[in-house]
């Protein structure tokens, strides 16, 4: 169930940041491609960094993969807890979780990958919500699922 909810989550997250960069009138291929050498620069190395902006399928890749393995791992993460929310909660916690996982990641981890620093935005921030509340309202919606399942057999 984490890993189907760490995907998912993983996914809607990155439609919504897509979405806010057109919306805030920001380069969509430019900044797409900007951030996948940021993340791609974690396995590889930060000579990715250096423009141009430009697709190279092995950096689009390697981010990707990067950052659905991030996406997984912080559903297994938050698999320990989310089973436990009341209806009312889920929401809420996701967002509180979402914004947790903002400040680790973009002061926490910006000591060791300083590149990043460039991405503390709205933007990113509302996209670690998007994720925190995708990720917590699909994962309780799959256990309740998984649960009533279980019950009918």
């Amino acid at each position: 169930m984490a890993v189907v909810a760490g995907l998912g989550a993983g996914v809607i997250a990155a439609v919504a940041q897509i979405a806010m960069w057109w919306l805030a009138g920001m380069p969509l291929p430019e900044t797409l491609f900007r951030d996948a050498r940021l993340v791609a620069a974690l396995v590889m190395g930060i000579e990715v960094l250096p423009p141009p902006s430009t697709p190279q399928w092995n950096i689009l890749l390697v981010a990707t993969l990067i950052h659905f393995l991030l996406s997984v791992l912080y559903a297994l993460i938050a698999a320990h807890w989310i089973g436990r929310l009341r209806n009312g909660s889920v929401l809420f916690a996701g967002a509180l979780y979402g914004l947790t996982l903002y400040v680790i990641n973009l002061y926490g981890f910006t000591l060791l990958f300083p590149w990043f620093e460039v991405v503390r935005d709205w933007v990113t921030l509302l996209t670690h919500l998007v994720f925190g509340v995708a990720l917590t309202a699909g994962y309780w919606l799959l256990a309740r699922a998984s649960m009533g399942s279980w019950r009918r057999h």
